[in-house]
């Protein structure tokens, strides 16, 4: 699974016009399941994402979780994560997962996230969405869970 991790001042998302996710402080994680990937790909990144020290602690330095903190996950699927933009102008998209297999890491990812912690948020797979963000940092976090 590829991640893109945002230190989120706030996030939301919206569909049509209507907000279909928001979370105040914490992760904004835009997420694209692989072809090859699992169910376990997914919980390893749960794991990384709750562990994962990217939050300022007293002295200012990146040392806590968004559980320490007590911020929410934001988690939108974006399958133009694997683009493939090596030749000519238009991206490819092939390194994605099938739609399907996408939908169902993606609705694991969600599960398992919200049995280990008290705020997730989500997007709508496969909607046009519109994602706003106030990146904290900035910071931002590539991910690759194999």
């Amino acid at each position: 699974m590829i991640a893109l991790i945002q230190r989120a001042a706030g996030a939301r998302v919206e569909v049509a016009g209507r907000v279909v996710g928001e979370i105040a402080q914490g992760l904004l994680v835009l997420v694209c399941a692989e072809p090859a990937d699992t169910p376990a790909q997914a919980a390893k990144l749960v794991d990384k994402l709750l562990k994962l020290r990217i939050f300022s602690d007293e002295a200012g330095r990146m040392n806590r979780s968004v559980q320490d903190v007590g911020g929410g996950l934001l988690i939108v699927s974006q399958f133009t994560l694997a683009a493939d933009t090596a030749s000519g102008n238009r991206p490819s998209f092939t390194g994605a997962a099938p739609a399907e297999l996408g939908r169902a890491l993606y609705e694991e990812l969600l599960r398992l996230a919200r049995e280990r912690h008290p705020v997730v948020a989500a997007g709508e797979f496969g909607a046009h969405m519109q994602v706003h963000l106030v990146n904290d940092g900035p910071v931002t976090i590539p991910m690759r869970v194999a």
